[in-house]
Parts: structure tokens; sequence; C-alpha cells
């Protein structure tokens, strides 16, 4: 006999991400974020193998990286409102966990599932963060799949990726509602 858990289904059903450009001070400390860490390592992980883990940026970090992403867009040619969006994902965050995508050689899980689990970790927490109370976005962009940048801004090993920037902080504004997709036309019933 299943044992409904109807606040946490209500608070699933109705998820928000805040806008990362609308999260400011107070950012969450190191008590608040560890329970949050704790709820995204409970992802579903094929074979126990932890194929992520967590870099949590605040302070001259992130300032280092605004100027990272800076020098390598001007660097990769991008146009000046490409290379300033990515610098101000940094410049402008008091606070971001950047999951890591770290695969293990495993002859029982593919690589493929690797990657599922590091995308779920992704959003486990950032609901986490928003079943804290905190306002959180899920971010990446091109600087966060350019090698340069995670090997020489993250210290990433040559076969490790960013799968996600998770900016958390106070939210400022809720955003309005948005239009979500028709379940039933994306669903197949199958009976036979």
């Amino acid at each position: 006999m299943p044992h409904p858990r109807p606040d946490a289904l209500d608070f699933l059903l109705t998820r928000r991400s805040r806008p990362a450009k609308t999260l400011r001070a107070p950012w969450p400390g190191r008590a608040d974020l560890e329970p949050i860490l704790r709820a995204a390592a409970r992802t579903p992980d094929h074979g126990k193998l932890e194929p992520w883990r967590f870099i949590v940026l605040e302070g001259k970090a992130l300032q280092r990286l605004a100027a990272l992403a800076e020098t390598r867009g001007a660097a990769l040619g991008l146009d000046a409102d490409t290379i300033e969006k990515a610098r101000r994902q940094y410049a402008d965050a008091g606070l971001v966990v950047a999951v890591i995508e770290s695969p293990k050689d495993s002859p029982k899980i593919p690589a493929i599932e690797q990657t599922y689990s590091a995308g779920a970790v992704c959003l486990a927490m950032l609901n986490a963060a928003l079943a804290s109370g905190w306002g959180a976005n899920w971010l990446s962009g091109w600087a966060s799949h350019d090698r340069v940048f995670v090997e020489e801004g993250l210290g990433l090993s040559a076969n490790e990726r960013v799968a996600g920037m998770i900016h958390i902080g106070t939210e400022t504004t809720a955003p309005p509602e948005r239009p979500r997709p028709d379940v039933a036309a994306i669903t197949s019933w199958v009976d036979a």
C-alpha cells in the first residue's frame, strides 16, 4: 500500500527555477549548503560509482572565472554580448555549485547511464535548494563546455565535464508560471 507524501508531490508539481540574475545575498553558508549537497548525492547511481563530484564556487573564485570567461571568449572570437553574458554569469553570482560529471570505468554501467546520473544530480540539487527556501537555477553556457575554461578554471581532468552550474541565493522576484508540456500529448499508454 502506498504512503503518499502530498506535500512533496505538491512541491514537485509547483516548483519553478528562479533566474540566476535575480538571485542576491544572503547566499547559503556551508551549514545551509551541506544538506542540499547530501540530498543531491542521493540521486540514482547505478553501480554506486559516484560518477560526479561538486565544486562549490564563491567570492574570488567566481570573479576569477568571470575574468577567464572574458579572456576565453575573446580568444575564441565570440561576440561581445555572448562574452558579457558568460562573464556576468560568474561575476554577479555569490554561490555556484559546479556539478562535475566524473565517469568511472565500469564493465557493467555504460557511460551514458553515468551521464544521466550526473544530470539527475543537477535536478536533485536544484530541487533541494528550492525546497530549502533558496532561489536556484541550473545553468551551463558555452564556457562550461570549453575545455580550456574548465581545465584552467575548474581543474577538470580530460575525462570530466560540467553537467551544470547550480546558482543558489536569495530570490528577489518570483517569476510567473510558464507554459508546461501537455502530458497527454507526450504520453503513450501500452498495455499489450
